[in-house]
């Protein structure tokens, strides 16, 4: 069964390491210029993801969370990624303001957590994530 399938029927990891493997995996079929919104509670797993699909692009340097810088921009050997955490953005304008498009040359890989915060600004054809711990305390992920 191919990731994608695994994902839409949704999977069960149990550690950290085994969401980051799944997300590397993943990643590596990406289609360049790819759109990902994470959608998730706070402690969901949403930046272990994205760390798993920054190895899955080759990219080597640390990957944490943006929340203050409000995005992060990695370089990879086989792609860039975008780490935006739309957190706390109040709407689409400020979205607009941060000027991201200058960052997104071909390929590139947008990640995107709190997409919620700003919904008419995710492009159409994003992939969208479902991120959860369930209650007992197993992560859960899939795809839409």
């Amino acid at each position: 069964m191919s990731i994608c399938a695994r994902l839409k029927a949704g999977i069960e990891t149990r550690s950290a390491e085994e969401t980051r493997s799944i997300a590397a995996e993943w990643a590596a079929g990406l289609p360049a210029d790819a759109t990902v919104a994470l959608h998730g509670d706070l402690g969901s797993g949403k930046t272990t993801w994205v760390q798993g699909m920054a190895t899955g692009f080759g990219i080597t340097s640390p990957v944490t969370s943006p929340t203050f810088t409000i995005y992060n921009v990695h370089p990879g050997t086989l792609r860039m990624l975008v780490h935006l955490d739309a957190y706390r953005l109040a709407g689409v304008a400020q979205a607009e303001d941060l000027l991201l498009e200058e960052f997104l040359v071909s390929p590139w890989c947008l990640a995107i957590e709190w997409p919620e915060k700003i919904p008419t600004w995710i492009p159409p054809d994003a992939w969208h994530l479902d991120l959860e711990v369930g209650a007992d305390g197993r992560h859960h992920v899939r795809l839409r």
